[in-house]
């Protein structure tokens, strides 16, 4: 392995794997926060530094196949996620619509703006460009991906955000491999998230939810 490879190694095992697993620790929040604030300014310096963040290719919305193939994958998970939650716990089923409109859209747009475009960034963008060296093979790269994706999510500490996550990552990871499209792959991941919290299970995925 050459040095530059090693180099990348650490740092993808430092980044996306000792990170996440840090802030499972009982240790200080200004500790994990600082920690994970050192990263993310790591991670848009060097994104900055290579030029992966003209504005073409954040503003970039491919006009292809991949539109249906998104809408018919939510389609689905719209149906599959409502009857579960109606079968699971029908007296949250839409529970934030029901009881407060005004937090409902507010989170949305929030959430989409200022959680998935830089999670997008961060996962997709970053990851692909920095890591395909590592991972010539297209299929190994996105598997990877998503559970690099589905780890970060471990501060949850539930199985089930896990397994959504992972699921959902390699969503995200095949439509930017497709598109080369940030923008795009975030409006995907804004529907999935901005639906689970509209269905009522937002608290599950840290969503703020009326008292």
């Amino acid at each position: 392995m050459t040095k530059s490879k090693l180099y990348i190694s650490l740092e993808l095992i430092l980044l996306f794997i000792a990170l996440p697993l840090l802030l499972l620790l009982p240790i200080l929040l200004i500790i994990k926060i600082s920690v994970a604030l050192v990263g993310v300014v790591y991670i848009f310096w060097n994104l900055i530094k290579n030029k992966q963040l003209r504005k073409s290719s954040l503003l970039k919305l491919s006009v292809s196949k991949q539109w249906k193939s998104i809408v018919i994958k939510f389609s689905i998970m719209i149906i599959g996620s409502t009857l579960l939650m109606y079968f699971l716990n029908p007296e949250n089923l839409f529970i934030v619509v029901r009881k407060n409109v005004l937090m409902w859209i507010s989170v949305c747009f929030f959430y989409a703006l200022f959680s998935v475009y830089p999670q997008e960034l961060i996962y997709r963008t970053f990851f692909f460009y920095r890591y395909k060296t590592l991972f010539p093979n297209t299929t190994i790269l996105i598997a990877v991906n998503a559970i690099m994706f589905s780890l970060a999510h471990s501060v949850m500490k539930n199985w089930l955000v896990l397994g959504l996550t992972l699921v959902g990552g390699l969503i995200f990871a095949i439509t930017y491999n497709k598109s080369k499209s940030v923008m795009l792959t975030s409006i995907e991941h804004s529907l999935y998230g901005s639906w689970l919290f509209t269905l009522g299970m937002g608290e599950m995925l840290a969503f703020p939810m009326p008292q």
